[in-house]
Order: structure tokens, then C-alpha cells, then sequence
């Protein structure tokens, strides 16, 4: 293996009756359980928590996480974990730094950072290409809780 990509998710295992541990989960619209995910770039589950069905997304995270990175940790090989904005999170960050994980989180969507990519989703002038027209802008944005800039790329 040259490299090692980690997804972690949450998902939505809807429930009917009065099974233990369901909840009503107002994203999802459903009775359900919310479990998480932690895959790897093939797609293999490399551990998995079945939760209640009401907790935030990323709850847990670290519950999930930490024994998948501690079994690669001796592994010679990159290291990369994926996640969406309910892993936006400065002790996430922290924890993939110290292990030597790059990273990209998505970011929920605020005014500072739709001002900062604002440029980048203006269409350019004229017929509009066939082929997408993919542009980049690197800038550090640091939320007001955290203790430090991280550097965020707009596309």
C-alpha cells in the first residue's frame, strides 16, 4: 500500500416499533439509529458505531478513529483522512496533525468564506466551455473558537 485514505461518516439506519436506542433524528426526518463510519479508500469498513439516533454526526469521532489510525501507525506509507463539515472541529485537526494525517474537512458555509471565494464563482465571460472550469484560491481562516489559522482552499 502506497497510501491510506480514511472517509469517516455518519449515516442513517431508519427504525420502526420501539427499538432501544432510536430517536428522532430532525435532519433525516425519521425514528432511526445514526451510526458512524470510518472506510478506507477502497471502501472497506474499518470500524463502524452504532449510535442513537438523535447525536450530532461527528460524535464520537475519536471512538472510531483512534484504533484505526493506532493500527497503521508503524506503517510507512501517506496518510489522508476525508470528512464533511460536522468534522470541522479544532480537536479533530489537532489529533490528525499529531499523527502526521493531512486533511481536508469541509467547512459549513458562513460570510467570510462566501466572501472569500466569491471571485472564484463569478462564470467568465462568453459561451460557456464544455469542459468544467475549475479554479483554486488558498487563504488561512481561523474561526473565532479556535486557537489558531488553518489554510483553506475555495474551489
Amino acid at each position: 500500500m502506497k497510501e491510506l485514505v480514511l472517509d469517516m461518516d455518519s449515516s442513517v439506519s431508519e427504525t420502526y416499533g420501539e427499538q432501544e436506542g432510536t430517536a428522532y433524528n430532525g435532519h433525516f426526518d425519521c425514528t432511526c439509529y445514526h451510526p458512524l463510519f470510518c472506510f478506507n479508500q477502497l471502501g472497506d469498513v474499518k470500524r463502524a458505531m452504532l449510535r442513537e439516533g438523535n447525536v450530532h454526526s461527528a460524535k464520537d469521532w475519536r471512538t472510531v478513529l483512534e484504533p484505526v489510525v493506532a493500527r497503521y501507525r508503524r506503517q510507512d506509507f501517506s496518510r489522508y483522512f476525508r470528512a464533511d463539515a460536522a468534522f470541522a472541529n479544532p480537536d479533530v485537526y489537532e489529533f490528525l496533525e499529531a499523527e502526521g494525517y493531512e486533511y481536508v474537512i469541509r467547512l459549513p458555509a458562513n460570510d467570510v468564506l462566501q466572501r472569500e471565494i466569491e471571485p472564484l464563482l463569478t462564470r467568465p465571460v462568453g459561451r460557456p466551455s464544455n469542459a468544467p472550469v475549475v479554479r483554486y484560491a488558498d487563504f488561512l481562516y481561523r474561526e473565532n473558537s479556535w486557537g489558531r489559522g488553518q489554510c483553506v482552499t475555495g474551489r
